[in-house]
């Protein structure tokens, strides 16, 4: 089947790489000419522009867009809405927000476009992984891309099969599924993305705790010299809470065990804020998840307004100094 990538970033890219390995014939697009270049050199067919890209495709054609989610999103959408056809397709494999999903089938509806958004989970690994897809729009559209998603999502593979999952849809088992309508695949990606801002706190706040345990404050007979690396090495074999992301720590304190190129200043996509404003809608608690996302802006300041209040706080009630303060 033919298909067309907009955005060969780190991404989009793999995608167009993992598309092509497995017979898919792959047009590319990029605003960078190097992009489109390095695509072109592995077999892709290279378009100068996306008027050009539409005019190459065959009906009913399919667009997808893999791009940071805002302005350049919507205005490459916009612009392809010009040049495609009624029966062609726009997926949006990137961050997008669901409610603009929502917007955009129901504005592409009235020119006779189909509109597919595909939550992508897998990062620079998903070449050699694939990725995890949670995939929104019509059913018959969906099910007539399949191919593209069977190409992309990672398959069964050796995890164990759940038990009780008899008669239910087979594609879950694969790493990807058709969760609903326009905005439902995102939306699931929005949840699982706040998800992971959790856990990922829970491994870093733990590895803390971990590396605290030689601290001055403590009684000399209760520190210890723990080895982090070992410590994330033997909970990845065994353990309850071994994951891709413990993988991933392991890997990176074995390479840098006191991760001095890190500055710890962390960003955080969008989707951890849309995933609290959810919750806010549904008045559902998120403690663990709000925190996550609050540490991440924490972690950009070194000391902020609320640090100075809670010492003058303390100073008010207790008299208390701030550590290194003057007696």
């Amino acid at each position: 089947m033919q298909i067309a990538i907009v955005g060969l970033g780190r991404m989009g890219g793999n995608i167009a790489r993992r598309l092509m390995k497995h017979g898919h014939e792959v047009l590319v697009y990029d605003a960078k000419q190097a992009a489109i270049e390095a695509l072109a050199r592995e077999r892709a067919t290279p378009a100068s522009s996306l008027a050009d890209l539409v005019k190459r495709l065959k009906t009913p054609r399919t667009v997808w867009v893999m791009l940071p989610a805002g302005n350049i999103t919507e205005d490459t959408i916009r612009e392809l809405a010009t040049l495609l056809q009624k029966g062609d397709t726009i997926i949006d494999g990137g961050n997008t927000f669901y409610r603009d999903d929502i917007r955009r089938a129901q504005t592409l509806a009235k020119q006779g476009l189909h509109y597919v958004d595909c939550g992508t989970s897998g990062g620079v690994w998903g070449l050699e992984r694939g990725y995890c897809m949670m995939i929104g729009g019509e059913k018959d559209v969906v099910t007539r891309l399949d191919p593209f998603f069977v190409a992309l999502a990672p398959g069964a593979g050796t995890i164990a099969k759940t038990p009780g999952r008899e008669g239910r849809d087979p594609r879950a088992e694969r790493g990807y599924i058709h969760a609903g309508p326009a905005g439902a695949g995102h939306f699931v990606k929005m949840i699982h993305n706040g998800i992971e801002y959790g856990l990922m706190q829970a491994y870093a706040e733990g590895f803390d705790i971990l590396h605290g345990k030689m601290s001055d404050a403590l009684p000399e007979e209760e520190r210890f010299a723990l080895d982090l690396v070992d410590i994330a090495e033997v909970w990845r074999r065994g353990s309850v809470i071994s994951s891709w992301l413990l993988d991933l720590t392991a890997s990176a304190l074995a390479a840098s065990p006191q991760l001095s190129e890190y500055r710890g200043n962390v960003a955080d996509s969008g989707e951890g804020r849309w995933t609290i404003e959810a919750a806010i809608e549904e008045a559902v608690p998120a403690n663990v998840l709000s925190a996550a996302l609050y540490a991440r802006f924490r972690s950009r300041v070194e000391h902020s307004v609320a640090d100075k209040l809670l010492s003058a706080m303390r100073r008010g009630f207790g008299g208390h100094v701030e550590p290194g303060g003057d007696q």
